[in-house]
């Protein structure tokens, strides 16, 4: 059976107070952020440790941890940005196993320098796409040599936003530190939006075999409003990448609250996948029991 799971930073507390409000709500995994109001996880911050500290909370709760995220621009323009950008990541990468998971997550990024979701032209060059093929690549060894696994996130207004360039970048980067974080609502923009069941069938058709973990949000269109969005989660030190929902015309809100085909969604995912993690994500505290009555209420539906 698939599990439920959520993001732990969704939870604005000491760490074992997140575990135990997690575990609280009926949840048997989490993705792991690195943002406890007691522990310092930041760049240069980690140690062996920290790291099983973590693990074993989240483990003395029954919340193993399946995944850890590892968001940033990992193409950003400023080299100097960058490198420290992609240097923490690669921190989180090498104590990956520490935390309990191999998966380290990330999005591919954008060349726009005022946001890490808005698009820019270079991200759909030749020269933009190689650029980050070798940023991932690198990614991918480094996951390798400490037994991990970088798991790329697709994102429309990122270098790799379609299922095209996804495929593309999979058979450049042929790795066994490569790995496909795998979230349906991310592929979507106006121009395809409305054949979502082709979309989505196109996703499982040629990425099947690349899906480690997988999310839950959803997607609609954002109406009058095309502004940058994020949601108040309640938490003044909250991360970007809990409070962003979207941007121009498309609105990503969590599970159960917008347009996704979610029958097919998972009826695809199990095919391969019949026991894999998925993340709820896109919510505020108070809004994750709705949320996971209705994605396990989409489980029991279909049988999953």
């Amino acid at each position: 059976m698939m599990q439920a799971g959520i993001f732990t930073g969704y939870f604005p507390y000491g760490l074992e107070e997140t575990a135990k409000k997690i575990r609280g709500l009926g949840f048997n995994t989490v993705q792991l952020d690195l943002h406890f109001k007691d522990v310092d996880l930041s760049a240069g911050q980690i140690t062996k440790d920290k790291a099983k500290k973590v693990r074993d909370v989240f483990r003395d709760h029954n919340l193993p941890v399946c995944c850890v995220s590892g968001y940033t621009n990992i193409i950003h323009p400023d080299k100097a940005e960058r490198d420290k950008r992609v240097g923490y990541l690669k921190e989180i990468i090498r104590n990956a196993r520490e935390f309990g998971s191999p998966y380290v997550i990330s999005e591919t990024g954008t060349y726009n320098t005022e946001s890490d979701w808005v698009h820019h032209p270079k991200n759909k060059t030749e020269e933009g796409f190689e650029e980050c093929r070798k940023v991932i690549a690198d990614l991918a060894q480094t996951a390798y040599d400490h037994g991990a696994v970088f798991l790329l996130e697709t994102y429309v207004n990122n270098v790799v936003g379609s299922v095209e360039e996804t495929v593309k970048m999979f058979a450049q980067v042929d790795h066994p530190g490569l790995g496909l974080l795998m979230d349906p609502t991310n592929y979507f923009e106006t121009h395809n939006i409305d054949k979502m069941d082709q979309i989505l069938n196109q996703v499982f058709d040629t990425l099947t075999d690349k899906i480690r973990i997988a999310h839950a949000k959803d997607v609609k269109r954002s109406g009058g409003d095309k502004s940058e969005k994020h949601a108040d989660i309640g938490d003044e030190d909250a991360l970007e990448s809990h409070t962003f929902r979207g941007v121009g015309e498309i609105e990503l809100p969590a599970p159960g609250l917008g347009s996704l085909n979610y029958d097919l969604y998972l009826k695809r995912l199990s095919e391969k996948h019949p026991n894999i993690p998925v993340i709820i994500e896109h919510l505020s505290e108070d809004d994750v029991p709705r949320a996971k009555t209705f994605l396990d209420g989409k489980f029991r539906a279909n049988g999953l």
